[in-house]
């Protein structure tokens, strides 16, 4: 018995290694593995010469000056015969070896007094001063040379030269042109990567939320009040963006005139002061009846208004203060510039915002009247009213997904982009409305949590190098792309780790709040956010971190930053100015490792 199961173990290792053998010989096979190659004197040759040239970064330079060492050579020699002329042995000569001799001969070409460990071609330069290269020779520790080459055929009855060009050092070291612009792309590096994990971590931390299972598996809604918001929803966010565009046009009006802006700002702010007191008194004798009740809400809604209004006009005078300042201080001009483009920015994020707080108000108000309905209407009529809704919440929802498939492949048939999905979402909904009760709850925040991490994941499997290619089609080359290609990556991954730091918090405290009544927002403020800051901070520092390492990628497709000017050098064989760039992407990486870390220790 012990036998056959030491042969059935032997068998089962034997049979192990020949699978891993031929599973590690077939992947030589895909791979290409030629070892050979690795013998090649040519490709060792290269592999020299690039070594050697990584090894001496062009940080430190000398001015130069060019020295040219010619010594006369005669092509054939004269039936008299020829002495070449006398030179000092001072300095720097050539000795030509013959002094004279047929086309296409060979000769020996001395190099003496030169200065120590130059570099530098030699030439046979004919009467017409036309360079014909013979070589490239480095002088020894002494200043010598020898080089054997073969003349070309140029006969003629004047007397030819053949020169040895060095460059030598003068003055005292410096930094070189490419040190300087090292220095430029790496700092541009750095910030590239700051403002990417910046717009990142804001924009992660409130969607990492919908992605936290223990915070959204608890949400349900009833089937109606779900139809309802499918219809608010949508709604509620083209009303805020129709009404945001336009107060933007209205405001472009006196979008260059200073003073208007600034007299409209002091105005909305003081209505709004006025009008919150009013709508939101701090103490009330009786309770307001339902005309106060309404003329409150109507104040708040004008209040909403008001204050879109004033962000516009906020952002013109940033606008005009920006570009003002950017044309008066000069050097610091990149400040004004900075506050316009804040402008701009807030000019942009007011229509998204607002479409979205519209999105927000009305489906809040969905809800409300779907509860309304739900305790107030009897049974008959909810169900007549949660077909109708059903019906409409599905149809407009099949359209708007035709709409986003129309407008990506360009369909462009009615038939099939609005009226087939009408009808076919319209039959799905009446369905719906029949079968399920008004009351049934739905796992939406469930459905919503695994959105939230399709999506993620299917931007984090996108490498932001493929995205800057796109970027750099919309914004153009430079580090713009680069940071929007990063701080869309970043918004992925961080949003994946701060939603895995949320699921994995004490349930106690999120269970404590939970039973005093607190709503979801509450319960996230007071439970969940005070456990998440110190793992937040040690995130997003590492996520800085990553983005240094990152832009040095992205820069090869476009985006900006030390990969930039990297890729430049490799494509121009300048090793040793690459050499420079990846001394500089070393350093700062290494920097940033020793900084984050201590600032983890210190804050973590």
């Amino acid at each position: 018995m012990k036998k056959t199961k030491s042969i059935k173990r032997s068998l089962m290792i034997f049979l192990s290694v020949l699978i891993a053998l031929i599973v590690y010989a077939y992947g030589f096979q895909v791979t290409k593995v030629n070892l050979e190659e690795t013998k090649s004197e040519r490709r060792q040759t290269q592999l020299v010469r690039i070594l050697r040239a990584l090894a001496k970064p062009d940080i430190i330079g000398y001015d130069k000056i060019e020295v040219v060492v010619e010594q006369p050579i005669l092509i054939p020699c004269p039936p008299e015969g020829y002495t070449p002329p006398a030179v000092s042995e001072d300095g720097p000569y050539l000795r030509i070896t013959p002094a004279c001799t047929d086309p296409s001969e060979t000769v020996i070409i001395e190099g003496f007094n030169m200065a120590p460990g130059q570099e530098g071609p030699v030439n046979f330069i004919p009467p017409s001063g036309v360079k014909l290269s013979l070589g490239n020779v480095v002088t020894d520790g002494k200043g010598y040379f020898k080089l054997e080459a073969k003349l070309p055929n140029r006969p003629s009855d004047q007397p030819q030269k053949i020169s040895m060009t060095t460059r030598q050092n003068v003055g005292s070291p410096h930094f070189t042109q490419t040190a300087f612009d090292t220095w430029e792309k790496i700092v541009e590096t750095v910030f590239l990567a700051l403002l990417a994990t910046t717009v990142g971590m804001v924009l992660a931390i409130p969607l990492s939320f919908f992605a936290a299972r223990n915070l959204m598996k608890d949400i349900t809604m009833p089937f109606l009040t779900l139809a309802m918001n499918i219809l608010a929803i949508p709604l509620g966010a083209y009303l805020g963006a129709v009404v945001t565009l336009t107060f933007a046009r209205v405001t472009e009006l006196i979008s260059d005139i200073f003073v208007a802006n600034l007299a409209g700002i002091i105005a909305g702010g003081l209505f709004l002061w006025y009008t919150i007191r009013q709508a939101l008194p701090q103490e009330e004798i009786s309770k307001p009846t339902f005309l106060v009740r309404t003329g409150r809400t109507a104040l708040l809604i004008l209040d909403v208004f008001v204050t879109v209004l004033c962000l516009f006009l906020l952002s013109n005078l940033a606008d005009i203060l920006g570009n003002t300042t950017a044309s008066v201080i000069g050097t610091f001009g990149f400040i004004g510039t900075f506050i316009a483009d804040l402008g701009e920015i807030l000019r942009m994020s007011l229509v998204l915002l607002v479409a979205l707080a519209g999105a927000g108000v009305l489906s809040s108000s969905a809800s409300k009247l779907s509860k309304i309905i739900l305790r107030k209407l009897e049974f008959p009529i909810q169900k007549a009213i949660t077909i109708v809704m059903a019906t409409l919440a599905i149809a407009l929802l099949f359209v708007i997904l035709m709409a986003v498939i129309d407008w990506l492949y360009q369909i462009n048939t009615p038939l099939i982009t609005r009226w087939i999905p009408t009808f076919l979402g319209g039959g799905i909904g009446l369905v719906g409305g029949i079968v399920y009760q008004p009351r049934k709850l739905l796992p939406v925040g469930i459905v919503i949590y695994y959105i939230s991490r399709t999506i993620f994941n299917a931007l984090r499997s996108i490498e932001a190098l493929i995205m800057v290619i796109v970027f750099v089609v919309w914004v153009g080359i430079g580090p713009f792309a680069g940071v929007l290609a990063l701080g869309l990556h970043t918004i992925a991954a961080l949003a994946k780790l701060y939603s895995e730091q949320v699921e994995s918090i004490l349930a106690g405290p999120l269970e404590a709040i939970t039973a005093t009544g607190a709503n979801r927002l509450q319960t996230i403020i007071y439970a969940v956010i005070p456990q998440i800051i110190p793992p937040y901070i040690s995130f997003t520092m590492y996520r800085w971190d990553i983005n240094v390492r990152m832009s040095t990628i992205i820069g090869f497709a476009g985006g900006g930053g030390i990969g930039f000017l990297l890729i430049q050098n490799i494509n121009l064989l300048n090793y040793r100015a690459a050499s420079t760039q990846m001394i500089a992407i070393a350093l700062v990486v290494a920097s940033m490792d020793y900084i984050s870390s201590r600032l983890r220790e210190k804050l973590v």
